[in-house]
């Protein structure tokens, strides 16, 4: 524990779902929810406005659409959620070398050793500083905790949401910490909130009166003893620039149970070539090979095979992959495959004639590679198998929410499809809201786009916008009207912005999602100072893009601002 409130921990607000209602102004204000659009869909972020009506991360997106029918259901776009984190990872680097990235949209920073002074004054004023610099280059707004410690500046920037900023001064932590629920502090999940709660422990106070003894007797030691260590507010973990991953792993959920077996192996040999490819973008090979099989009666098997040494090879991966899912009974149908490498290292050790043997079969069988994130999204099966494709496929649908760009209209974005029809809104993130317009699902004038900047690079001189959409433009110099239906078609559905959403495919997976935020009624008590409200008069610069938001950062980010890979099981 620090003698100043000298950690920062910065967490953005409801970041998918913030990202989408800053790139769609028509969904600005609106219930907006971000993850798998099928039936058997989660929900990845929540907007504010949709948690209002009781929706969580982590939700079956069926039971969101119970509760709020007329909220805008929209697929990930991860590709753009990564490029707003490096923004923001770069503005967290700028502060400290010691930048420990959580995820996308979240990290602890040591201002200390950043050099700032260790005086509640100065890291306040930092905060700030932050906050606004956060919403000029990107357009979002992030939550701000400061503390002495890394699960009190947590607990601090969970009490600011959203976009605010709270201070915990020391030697206010056990009265601050005393009235939570026993689940605010790190490490304690649903398993241990019940053996608590059997206990007669419910809160933190009533956690640090038990005593370690017998936190150490219902938990054992490691678990009791910590356990007991942050309940009385001592924490002294310290903020780790570098997290290495212990895996890499990719999965997906099929919304219908796979029972074809060569549908099986086509998707677990595409499930090889995604784990891959992120584990060469880590930099890293990996020794063992791990598969993931979720059967129709929700029983999860998983089997793994070690190899001579680490590769990064993927046929060595699809091969050792399919050899596991030999000794797997798929007939009775697949909910649910994943693909994963553990035993992480630097290097490869491979055999170099059948490395070589594997690349020039590579060569002659060109895969296609979607966008990274397109395919968790897509669900579609790449082909295995001899002879490079012509072309790559159209879109077998159009997926709410997804960037499309029309030789006419320009830039916009998927508002719903089904009957074969696809519903187009043509706006950019710096304009006001757009037209709607309604194609066959193979006009071949519409195509798939390439994601904005959420904040407007400079106008074109020409008078056209960026997003390349010719401006409307009224009779008898009257503003057009960008909700007017053009050419006389009617949009299709009504006012939910998803309403014309039809039958989704066979595989609509989300892998990356959001921790949901609590609902935690604010903490009172000295020594919790509070600041919401909009980060500052600047706002958004009209003349920024997020490119030239990471140039005006200077130099490249340090090392230790990276975004961690994400290590979950396969």
């Amino acid at each position: 524990m620090r003698a100043a409130p000298t950690i920062l921990h910065l967490d953005m607000d409801a970041f998918y779902a913030s990202a989408e209602q800053a790139a769609k102004p028509s969904l600005r204000g609106k219930p907006v929810v971000v993850g798998g659009i099928g039936p058997r869909g989660v929900v990845a972020t929540a907007s504010y406005e949709a948690r209002v009506f009781g929706i969580r991360s982590a939700m079956a997106t069926a039971q969101a659409r119970r509760l709020c029918p007329n909220a805008a259901y929209l697929t990930p776009r991860f590709p753009v959620y990564r490029q707003v984190s490096e923004v923001v990872m770069g503005l967290l680097g700028a502060l400290s070398p010691l930048v420990e990235p959580l995820s996308l949209d979240e990290a602890f920073v040591d201002l200390e050793a950043g050099g700032v002074e260790p005086s509640s004054a100065a890291v306040r004023a930092v905060g700030e500083r932050l906050r606004r610099d956060i919403v000029a280059a990107t357009g979002l707004t992030g939550s701000v905790g400061l503390a002495g410690s890394k699960m009190l500046a947590k607990i601090a920037s969970e009490q600011a949401k959203p976009d605010g900023l709270v201070l915990i001064e020391p030697g206010t932590e056990r009265e601050l910490l005393g009235p939570m629920s026993v689940r605010a502090v790190p490490g304690v999940g649903p398993a241990t909130a019940e053996t608590l709660r059997r206990a007669g422990i419910t809160t933190v106070s009533e956690t640090a009166e038990a005593g370690e003894a017998e936190l150490v007797r219902l938990l054992g030691k490691a678990h009791g003893s910590g356990l007991y260590a942050l309940a009385t507010g001592h924490d002294d973990r310290p903020v780790v620039a570098e997290r290495d991953a212990k895996s890499v792993s990719v999965e997906d959920t099929f919304e219908e149970d796979v029972t074809d077996r060569t549908r099986v192996q086509l998707e677990l040999a595409r499930l090889a070539d995604r784990c891959v490819r992120r584990l060469r973008d880590a930099g890293r090979s990996g020794r063992t090979v791990v598969i993931k099989v979720r059967r129709y009666d929700f029983s999860t098997l998983t089997r793994s095979e070690t190899l001579r040494g680490p590769t990064d090879d993927p046929g060595v991966v699809r091969e050792a992959a399919a050899r596991l899912l030999d000794g797997v009974d798929t007939t009775a149908g697949v909910r649910l495959l994943g693909v994963g490498v553990t035993g992480l290292a630097d290097y490869t050790q491979e055999d170099l004639f059948a490395q070589a043997a594997s690349e020039a079969a590579a060569a002659e069988a060109e895969l296609p590679v979607p966008p990274e994130g397109a395919e968790a999204v897509a669900g579609e099966p790449t082909p295995v198998g001899e002879g490079a494709p012509e072309a790559p496929e159209r879109p077998r649908r159009w997926l709410p929410g997804l960037d499309v760009r029309h030789s006419e209209y320009g830039a916009g974005w998927i508002q719903g499809s089904g009957v074969g029809r696809v519903t187009v809104r043509f706006e950019q993130p710096w304009s006001e809201p757009g037209r709607v317009r309604t194609f066959a699902v193979d006009d071949p004038a519409l195509e798939p786009g390439e994601p904005l900047p959420l904040i407007s690079p400079r106008a074109s001189v020409s008078g056209e916008d960026p997003g390349g959409a010719r401006k409307p433009v009224a009779a008898e110099g009257h503003p057009a009207d960008p909700e007017a239906p053009v050419s006389g078609e009617a949009p299709v559905g009504t006012q939910d912005p998803v309403s014309a959403e039809g039958p989704v495919g066979a595989q609509g997976p989300v892998e990356v999602r959001e921790a949901a935020v609590g609902a935690e009624s604010p903490v009172s008590g000295e020594g919790l100072a509070r600041t919401q409200g909009p980060a500052g008069a600047e706002g958004p610069a009209a003349a920024r893009s997020l490119v030239g938001a990471r140039r005006s950062l200077g130099a490249e980010r340090p090392a230790s601002a990276r975004t961690s890979v994400r290590a979950e099981g396969p």
